[in-house]
């Protein structure tokens, strides 16, 4: 007599329900009406992380779904971090029985064809004084049970007799020989199976999010909080509707074993697990974003604490910018490119470099040089102070970066920070709204107790470099008392010919522009004038600010043509303007005007020079007898001199004679330029013309230096 097949459990009644249930308040409320307020609150990560190994493992016996080469990968990572042994079997000693409970329940109430949805509500019953992460995690934990015992036995049916005599009871041979029947069933099973186990991640990370930084009244949290009932719910439904498959297929012939639409119903359920995951993923991310701002918050307020109180070193300090984690090593020491402790800087004076990953080679150069020169005839034991770089980066942290990074590392004889991640976004926040630091590079100098001596010494290390020692305003403020326009300030050690030609008491022309022509023409037209005048005339071409391709090719050109002496190297050409933008900043941070300082009234001639479109030239004898102009003004004056002062240049001496006749040419209609780059200093709203004393119209420019 033919014997039908057992009535099997159906996963889902008509697709209205599978969509429309989980918003129906009656059907929530019969969920909410099984959970006991008395619960027991328990750690379940590390049984949800044995629960994935044993679908994983399972995943690697399946013949259809064996090609998956990631599923070897996550097995090795959920095994590195495996929780510790002992914890996970007390765990179990508290939660097997349930587990087993849970799993017998739905083995038999699936094979006998019971109502999904009774069957589910059941499972939440027998589940009732478990919180709810834990509903989930010990619902997922039964239907492994019956997951991995099934393809435990079809793993060993071709090797142990014993295994294969079990499988024989159970009819199985026939799904063996025709495992394409199956696939697209099981493929289904193993989509939806990852599905809920990613949603039971996200409830249990819910769970594990700290009640320090969040609680249950924080409107992100309570919209999971409401969410979560009904995405157990359905994953509880989906476990029940896996268990109905796996149960089903003992003991049925092949003409069973492919049903469409039993796959088109798990189909089904996965895409509703993938929706509400996406859902609580959404609202975790949420959650996390608003702890990560509350802790940012409290370390960046921890820092402003820090900073207002004196310490007995600057060990706190230190931690607090550099790292805040366990690594004991977070820098790299530059010069042996070895890792070192923050206890090489304990006491110290340390100049904290901030920049971003776009510092320029010329920066670089000059700093190096500036750095080594401070420690000549000195160990690093005995130097006076060290320089920490700390590279500010935005995310996200990819190759281009890391790239980026080394080589900059490679190039640094100073300390600097390990990696960039060792800097907190705390930190970051406060270098930006505390020491305004915006894209160009800061030096902050912090005294040997952690004390902020000064939030950018960047334009003292480049106008007078370890001179400037121990870099704090006082000092500042001292060295410009000392000062004077004179052109050793000028020019510092960008030549160290001009010193020389000062102590044989040469005249000495300086010159720059882009127009080669016209220094070809100035240069040619000046050494005839200085050989009628009978004095001996040096001139030195300085390029123009942010050198280009232009001023390199300008340069080769004087060299070839051996035209008049040159800076070479267009890192001396960068350091000569930078120097003259470091005087105006500097100034203009310590409040001066131009109407009451001359060295600013000087300094914001020279840069109106290089803003401007046409060349200029400046004569100088000695260390403060100077006279500069345009080139169109200066070439003037020398194409004059055979008509209007060579009497007086060889009467009264050359300079005065020139001064003079420079003075007739001024005529009250002029128009200057002044293009400050950006910086972190502030520039102020009014600027006053180095020439008449007005008020300079000011606008915004944006240049491009690649020329």
């Amino acid at each position: 007599m033919a014997v039908s097949a057992p009535r099997k459990l159906s996963l889902i009644k008509p697709d209205r329900q599978l969509f429309a249930a989980a918003d129906d308040n009656a059907l929530m409320k019969q969920v909410l009406a099984t959970h006991s307020n008395d619960t027991f609150e328990l750690h379940v990560a590390p049984l949800l992380s044995l629960v994935e190994q044993i679908f994983l493992r399972a995943k690697l016996n399946i013949p259809t779904l064996a090609h998956e080469g990631t599923t070897q990968a996550q097995l090795e990572a959920i095994e590195d971090n495996a929780p510790n042994p002992t914890d996970l079997l007390d765990l179990l000693d508290c939660v097997s029985y349930t587990i087993n409970k849970v799993a017998n329940e739905m083995q038999y109430k699936c094979s006998g064809g019971g109502d999904p949805h009774t069957v589910t509500m059941e499972v939440f019953n027998l589940l009732s004084n478990w919180p709810w992460d834990a509903k989930v995690v010990l619902a997922l934990a039964a239907f492994a049970i019956n997951y991995g015992e099934f393809w435990l036995l079809v793993h060993l049916f071709s090797t142990n007799l014993l295994a294969k005599d079990i499988a024989l009871l159970k009819k199985l041979p026939e799904i063996f020989e025709r495992v394409d029947l199956v696939r697209q069933k099981f493929e289904a099973l193993d989509k939806l199976i990852k599905a809920l186990v990613a949603v039971a991640k996200c409830i249990v990370e819910f769970k594990m999010l700290p009640s320090h930084y969040i609680n249950s009244e924080t409107p992100e949290l309570k919209s999971a909080t409401t969410l979560i009932p009904t995405a157990i719910y359905w994953t509880i439904r989906s476990i029940v509707a896996c268990t109905a498959q796996i149960t089903g297929i003992i003991g049925v012939g092949h003409e069973h074993l492919a049903l469409a639409s039993e796959t088109w119903e798990l189909s089904s359920l996965a895409h509703k697990i993938d929706n509400i995951h996406k859902h609580l993923e959404q609202l975790l991310l949420a959650c996390r974003h608003y702890i990560n701002e509350r802790i940012h918050h409290e370390m960046y307020m921890n820092l402003v604490r820090l900073f207002e109180v004196p310490h007995l070193d600057n060990n706190k300090i230190l931690r607090a910018l550099i790292y805040s984690k366990d690594d004991k090593l977070p820098l790299i020491d530059g010069y042996t490119k070895e890792k070192a402790s923050l206890d090489v800087l304990r006491k110290k004076n340390v100049l904290l470099l901030i920049s971003n990953l776009e510092l320029s080679a010329v920066e670089l150069s000059m700093l190096d040089q500036i750095y080594r020169e401070s420690r000549q005839n000195k160990g690093r034991a005995e130097s006076d102070y060290e320089v920490v770089w700390l590279p500010i980066v935005d995310d996200p942290w990819n190759d281009e970066k890391q790239s980026k990074f080394e080589e900059l590392l490679a190039l640094m004889p100073w300390y600097l920070v390990a990696h960039p991640s060792l800097i907190e976004p705390a930190v970051i926040k406060y270098i930006r709204e505390v020491w305004h630091f915006n894209k160009k590079p800061l030096l902050v100098v912090l005294d040997p107790q952690g004390k902020v001596v000064n939030t950018n010494a960047v334009h003292m290390l480049w106008i007078w470099g370890s001179l400037a020692y121990p870099f704090t305003s006082a000092r500042e403020e001292a060295l410009w008392r000392e000062e004077s326009w004179r052109l050793e300030l000028l020019v510092d050690s960008v030549e160290p010919l001009i010193f020389a030609w000062m102590e044989a008491g040469k005249h000495i022309c300086i010159c720059g522009g882009e127009d080669l022509g016209w220094i070809r023409n100035f240069s040619k037209r000046a050494k005839e004038v200085a050989k009628d005048a009978g004095i001996e005339l040096e001139i030195l071409y300085v390029g123009k600010s942010n050198p280009g391709e232009k001023i390199r090719k300008n340069i080769a050109a004087i060299v070839a043509e051996k035209l008049i002496h040159t800076l070479a190297d267009p890192t001396l050409v960068w350091f000569f303007w930078v120097r003259l933008e470091s005087m105006w900043y500097s100034k203009t941070q310590r409040g001066n005007t131009i109407e009451e300082d001359p060295i600013m009234q000087e300094t914001m001639t020279m840069l109106s020079f290089d803003s401007g479109d046409q060349g200029w030239a400046l004569f100088c004898l000695g260390s403060t007898n100077m006279i500069r102009a345009k080139a169109e003004t200066m070439m003037n004056v020398v194409n004059g001199y055979e008509d209007r002062w060579e009497k007086n240049a060889k009467d009264q001496g050359f300079m005065p004679a020139m001064s003079r006749d420079l003075r007739d040419l001024h005529t009250p209609e002029h128009c200057n330029r002044l293009i400050l780059p950006s910086s972190n200093g502030t520039i102020p709203e009014k600027v006053v013309c180095s020439e008449c004393g007005n008020a300079m119209e000011k606008f915004i420019m944006y240049r491009c230096c690649n020329d």
